[in-house]
């Protein structure tokens, strides 16, 4: 880490992962384009092949590591090709037929997935919902704890303190899905966990135009395991979807504080209108989140979650809106929202709405969500 842990976000975040600045040289380089590196004699150095290393990811991790765990210096981050190619990294490369793996009931919908693929190769997964810390109850005997909090959609939150101090007792590892906080939300490896592992698709890049993943250890023998998965797997980002990714970095404690204060803004909007039933967002004082999550993150995330009485009416809704994109994903500059429940794979009513808030004017995004919702009860 080059970064000192005492300076603030916005300045870590504009400073993070820059090379050793040279007279005549671009303060960030360019995307390196390279299959292939001059490799005369033995083979030594850092870059010998393209999917092995690339200089372009060696600046973003570095950043992405900073941001991550800025206070110890022995941690190592690795970039992947999205973020379900930085899980699959996580889950692949550390367990083995015969282990035992806990994911969360309510976690991200991809999971039915993972967990057929995972019993297929012989892995014992059990599961358990993210609130109350009820991971504990299932603990006994894994290898791995996953983690998801906030959890994606429902936006529960569990004590990931706790809950590492408790599987490390038992001889497990700890993951945590860092998607939704960021990590200037929430730095999982400060609280404990092996691994931090997020999708750099959402907030962290925020403009919806890349696939990118990352995993963040600060074990190097771990490590090595998930960096030898990327090789043999081949999931690898491309040299510009990093580089815009890096400097897409600069501009995240910017966007964060904007989008996180528009979701608290729409939260306090919504909170008491009659047809909005099930809101919830980690920063309201009032939901049943807020007392972890104001121990454990700094920020509380851009997702607002609510349900609408039907599916008729939650449509109604979204076609009502003007500056909302009815779209998938989350942590875009634009606002996004869609009906969840049209992918099938979330356990989530008809009606229910994850909203993710944007970086436009608070008072005309609040206002067209508002309106909206008068509209859709016509």
């Amino acid at each position: 880490m080059t970064q000192s842990a005492q300076i603030g976000d916005g300045t870590r975040a504009v400073r993070a992962g820059l090379p050793e600045a040279l007279k005549n040289e671009p303060t960030l380089p360019g995307p390196v384009f390279a299959a292939h590196f001059h490799l005369p004699g033995d083979v030594s150095g850092p870059y010998t092949y393209g999917r092995d290393d690339n200089p372009t990811w060696t600046h973003l991790e570095r950043a992405i590591g900073e941001l991550e765990a800025p206070s110890q210096e022995d941690v190592d981050t690795l970039v992947f090709a999205s973020g379900m190619a930085a899980i699959s990294a996580v889950l692949f490369s550390q367990l083995k037929a015969g282990d035992v793996v806990v994911l969360p009931s309510d976690g991200y919908q991809v999971f039915p997935l993972v967990r057929e693929q995972l019993t297929a190769f012989g892995i014992e997964v059990r599961t358990a919902p993210t609130g109350g810390d009820a991971q504990l109850d299932v603990l006994d005997g894994a290898k791995l704890l996953w983690i998801e909090t906030p959890s994606n959609p429902g936006l529960n939150v569990c004590d990931v303190r706790r809950l590492a101090e408790a599987a490390h007792a038992r001889g497990a590892l700890v993951a945590v899905d860092n998607t939704l906080a960021t990590p200037l939300g929430q730095r999982p490896l400060e609280l404990g966990a092996d691994f931090s592992v997020a999708s750099g698709t959402k907030q962290l890049t925020g403009h919806g135009d890349i696939l990118l993943g990352y995993v963040t250890c600060r074990d190097a023998e771990l490590t090595a395991a998930v960096r030898g998965w990327r090789k043999i797997v081949g999931a690898i980002p491309g040299p510009m979807e990093a580089w815009l990714a890096h400097r897409s970095l600069a501009t995240l404690q910017l966007r964060a504080e904007r989008q996180n204060a528009n979701a608290l803004a729409l939260a306090l909007a919504l909170r008491d209108r009659d047809d909005v039933e099930g809101l919830r967002y980690p920063g309201l004082p009032d939901d049943p989140s807020h007392k972890i999550a104001a121990q454990q993150m700094r920020r509380f995330g851009c997702v607002v979650s609510f349900t609408l009485p039907t599916r008729a009416r939650a449509e109604r809704f979204m076609e009502a809106l003007t500056l909302v994109d009815d779209a998938t994903s989350f942590g875009g500059v634009r606002s996004t929202a869609e009906r969840r429940r049209r992918w099938g794979g979330d356990d989530v009513s008809e009606g229910f709405i994850r909203f993710s808030a944007g970086a436009e004017d608070p008072d005309d995004l609040v206002a067209d969500v508002l309106r909206a919702l008068d509209e859709a009860a016509v």
